[in-house]
């Protein structure tokens, strides 16, 4: 073959292989909340992935009020020119709607660690006070899930932390707390910090007692540390994506965790 011929057919294949390439789908992305069934309870399980996001934590707006719903933190954040992918409580809070314990936002701490302990049986103790309870927080070097006395010895700067309890899963063990087949079944949500240094937010859609929520952390999301958020008409979650926007049964949560992009 003649070397001009020889070229367009170089060229031509070329051009069919770019086609081709072109035509093919691009790989499916893997979904950033996904819906889950483990033990016939469904969930809501959304994955955060620190090096690609930090999520913020959110309370009160410019005015000094509140946000008490996710409509309003993704108002805020649109005003900044960005969007709110995803939203969920972040921890206990009073009926103005302050947090029970530690608030820390952008390395400032808004409420301090609450200590306080009820010596009432373990039946009687509200959730946050049952021992221990815990911290989740972000730092220089990543997230982290610590027992509350543990986490005030640390002389490290955090960007953000929420005091929530009690602690679901610490150092690859449950909370020794809880009780296999109890019939203390609610909605729950909780936070993991996970083998593979992802983040693992988790809010059932069906009630679930601590020891299955528990075992969801420690065994199926492999998550050496968890803590427990609230449960009950405390629990709830923002995914547009999914068509998420959930509304507390308290008039408003507290404080919020959120991811922007």
């Amino acid at each position: 073959m003649p070397a001009f011929f020889r070229a367009l057919a170089v060229v031509a294949v070329g051009m069919l292989a770019g086609m081709t390439s072109a035509a093919e789908p691009e790989p499916a992305q893997i979904p950033f909340c996904q819906s889950r069934t483990v033990e016939q309870v469904g969930y809501v399980i959304c994955s955060v992935d620190l090096d690609a996001a930090r999520p913020r934590l959110f309370w009160k707006g410019p005015d000094g009020r509140p946000y008490r719903t996710f409509g309003a933190v993704a108002a805020a954040v649109a005003a900044e020119g960005k969007s709110l992918a995803f939203a969920m409580n972040a921890g206990m809070y009073a009926d103005d709607f302050t947090p029970m314990g530690l608030h820390i936002e952008s390395g400032e701490t808004l409420r301090p660690a609450n200590t306080v302990e009820l010596k009432q049986s373990a039946g009687i103790v509200p959730n946050f006070y049952k021992k221990p309870n815990g911290v989740f927080f972000l730092d220089g070097r990543g997230a982290g899930i610590m027992p509350t006395d543990m986490f005030l010895k640390r002389r490290d700067k955090v960007a953000f932390a929420t005091q929530s309890g009690p602690l679901l899963v610490i150092g690859g063990k449950m909370n020794p707390i809880f009780i296999p087949g109890s019939r203390d079944r609610t909605r729950r949500s909780g936070v993991g910090v996970c083998e593979d240094g992802a983040v693992r937010f988790a809010i059932s859609d069906g009630p679930v007692n601590f020891h299955d929520f528990a075992r969801l952390f420690r065994d199926d999301l492999k998550c050496p540390d968890a803590l427990f958020l609230d449960g009950g008409r405390g629990a709830g979650i923002y995914v547009p994506a999914m068509g998420r926007n959930d509304w507390s049964g308290h008039g408003g949560y507290g404080p919020i965790v959120g991811l922007i992009e």
